[in-house]
């Protein structure tokens, strides 16, 4: 009797043992489950926040982006536009008003000393790009851009013989500058609508050449636009002084003026007396604005 109740105990033993193991390892199961599950949850939970916050970053930037783009001018060609063109030189009052035009760029050297010297007098400028020059140097031309000042076009290649063999030369070597200023623009709605004929819209050996393309552009609401002032850093072999008097000497009495400059790669002289060019125009009340003032 007492042998068969040590062996009950024994057995009594066993099975309380068993039961603990296998409550112990359930419990184990359970806890190693639970971390599991919280550890998965946690991943879906942090998955959820790191795309919530990759879209909130990505509105955000979305956002900058479009108020960004608004902030940029595009120009507009209007009948109101086209009008204060023909009558850019006509003053209506004593407001005297300046334009300061660029051609034939952009250049590496030049250009980002003009862009840095009107950045410190705070005047906008205009800027008569050529394509193929845009093409090398586009990040120069989105600079100019950026920067407030208008972008126009002054053919592709800028050679006569290219430009001038017909009206639609004429038409083909702007659409041609056209789409290179789009492309470094990044930018297809930008249409400058404004064009300079490489040497001027009057005269010459092409005038009858330039005289139909002046309507074919108009046709294409292109506008067109020469100078009435200048500094002759183009001709010859200027010296500071000479850049100086010839600006003096073709502004004159006027009120209203568009400057005719260049920043191509040779222009040092240009960029150097720039600066006093400014502080004389300025000095004589002249008021500095660029083509988003007549185009818009």
């Amino acid at each position: 009797m007492e042998e068969k109740s040590l062996i009950d105990r024994k057995t009594l033993r066993r099975k309380l043992a068993i039961r603990a193991i296998i409550y112990c390892t359930f419990g184990i199961l359970v806890v190693m489950l639970s971390s599991l599950i919280g550890i998965k949850y946690a991943e879906i939970d942090n998955r959820k926040r790191i795309a919530e916050y990759n879209a909130t970053q990505n509105k955000i930037e979305e956002e900058a982006k479009v108020e960004q783009e608004e902030k940029k001018p595009l120009p507009v060609y209007s009948e109101d536009a086209k009008e204060r063109i023909a009558n850019i030189y006509i003053a209506d009052s004593d407001e005297k008003i300046a334009y300061l035009t660029f051609d034939d760029g952009p250049s590496k050297n030049i250009t980002p000393q003009i862009l840095e010297i009107l950045e410190r007098e705070g005047i906008k400028a205009t800027f008569f790009v050529l394509g193929s020059r845009v093409e090398l140097y586009p990040e120069l031309l989105k600079q100019e851009y950026e920067a407030g000042h208008y972008i126009a076009n002054h053919s592709y290649s800028h050679d006569y013989k290219s430009v001038y063999a017909s009206a639609e030369a004429v038409l083909d070597e702007f659409n041609r500058s056209e789409k290179a200023i789009q492309e470094a623009l990044d930018n297809p709605d930008y249409h400058t609508h404004l064009f300079r004929f490489p040497g001027g819209s009057e005269g010459g050996k092409y005038k009858n050449v330039k005289n139909d393309a002046k309507s074919l552009l108009e046709e294409n609401d292109i506008a067109y636009i020469n100078w009435n002032a200048l500094t002759r850093d183009a001709e010859g072999k200027p010296t500071a002084e000479s850049l100086i008097e010839d600006l003096q000497a073709t502004v004159g009495d006027k009120k209203r003026v568009v400057v005719l400059m260049h920043d191509t790669g040779s222009k040092q002289l240009t960029a150097d007396t720039l600066p006093e060019v400014i502080e004389i125009l300025r000095n004589e009340g002249f008021e500095f604005k660029n083509f988003y003032d007549i185009m818009k």
